[in-house]
C-alpha cells in the first residue's frame, strides 16, 4: 500500500514534526478527556492559552494533561487585545521556562474574535527581535501574511473561519493564494469543524491544521480527535497524489476506441 513518504516531515525552528495536526486544550469536559483526545489525534504539538490557566491555586490544570516529553508545548496569547498585552503574556511563558516557540494572537473585535492584523504585525516584529519563534494567528489576507513572514515569523496561521464557529474554510481561494505566495509554512487555524474541513485544508497545500473546538465541542471528542487525524492524513495524501483536472463536462472512464459493435 502506498503511504506518505517517510521523509514527509516539516520543521519549525529547532523542531521537526511528522504529525500535521496541532491541537488546542480548551473546552474539554475534564483533564482526562483532554489527555485522551490529544493521544487520539496523533498530534506532536499542543497549544495552551496562558491567560486561562490558573497557576496560583495549586489545583490541577490543563498543563497536567500534557506530557512535555511527548508534546511540544505552544503557549498562546488568546484573550489579548493589544500588542503590549500579548508581549507581556509571552514574557510570562518565558519566565515559566516554556519553549521560545509561541502562538501570537491579538484580537481586534470581541464579537467575531477577528485578529487585529496591524497590532499582530507590530507584536510579531518585537517578539522576533526578542528571540521568540513566532506563529501568528491572522486573517486570510495575503498582504498581512507577507508582512508577518518578512518580520521573521516561522509560519503564518490564517483563519479558515471565525474562532469556534466550525464553519470550515470559507474562502479556500484566499488560503491557496497565501500558500502559493509566502515563503514560510502555512498553518490553517480556526473554524475547522469536522474531518472533511481538515482534509480540504491539507488538499489546498497547507503545511498543518490547528484545531480545538472542532474536537472539544464534538459529542464524542476522543472519537472526533481520531477522525481529525485521519482527515489530515487523507488530505495530505490527496495533495501529494495530485487531484485529477476539473472539467465542465463528462469524460468517459473507459476509452471509446475498440468498442464492441
Amino acid at each position: 500500500m502506498p503511504t506518505i513518504p517517510s521523509d514527509d516531515s516539516w520543521t519549525l525552528g529547532k523542531h521537526t514534526f511528522r504529525s500535521r495536526i496541532i491541537v488546542g486544550t480548551g473546552k474539554y469536559a475534564s483533564i482526562e478527556e483532554t489527555r485522551l483526545a490529544l493521544e487520539a489525534s496523533g498530534t506532536e504539538m499542543v497549544t495552551v492559552a496562558l491567560r486561562r490557566v490558573d497557576l496560583s491555586s495549586g489545583a490541577p490544570t490543563v498543563l497536567d494533561a500534557i506530557d512535555r516529553k511527548r508534546y511540544v508545548l505552544l503557549p498562546n496569547t488568546a484573550g489579548c487585545y493589544t500588542a503590549d498585552e500579548a508581549i507581556r503574556t509571552l514574557h510570562l511563558a518565558r519566565e515559566l521556562g516554556m519553549d521560545e516557540l509561541v502562538k501570537l494572537e491579538v484580537i481586534g473585535d470581541p464579537k467575531t474574535l477577528f485578529p487585529d492584523n496591524a497590532a499582530t504585525v507590530e507584536a510579531a516584529a518585537r517578539l522576533v527581535k526578542e528571540g521568540f519563534a513566532v506563529l501568528p494567528y491572522c486573517s486570510d489576507d495575503l498582504v498581512t501574511c507577507k508582512k508577518l513572514a518578512d518580520v521573521g515569523c516561522l509560519a503564518v496561521m490564517p483563519l479558515a473561519a471565525p474562532i469556534g464557529s466550525g464553519l470550515g474554510i470559507r474562502n479556500p481561494h484566499n488560503i491557496r493564494l497565501i500558500i502559493d505566495n509566502v515563503s514560510v509554512p502555512v498553518i490553517v487555524d480556526a473554524g475547522v469543524g469536522t474531518a472533511s474541513d481538515a482534509a480540504v485544508a491539507m488538499e489546498l497545500g497547507a503545511t498543518a491544521v490547528l484545531m480545538n473546538t472542532g474536537i472539544a465541542g464534538a459529542k464524542k471528542p476522543v472519537l472526533m480527535a481520531e477522525a481529525m487525524k485521519l482527515g489530515v492524513d487523507a488530505g495530505r495524501k490527496a495533495f501529494l497524489a495530485g487531484r485529477m483536472p476539473m472539467r465542465a463536462y463528462a469524460n468517459a472512464s473507459s476509452p471509446n476506441a475498440g468498442l464492441i459493435e
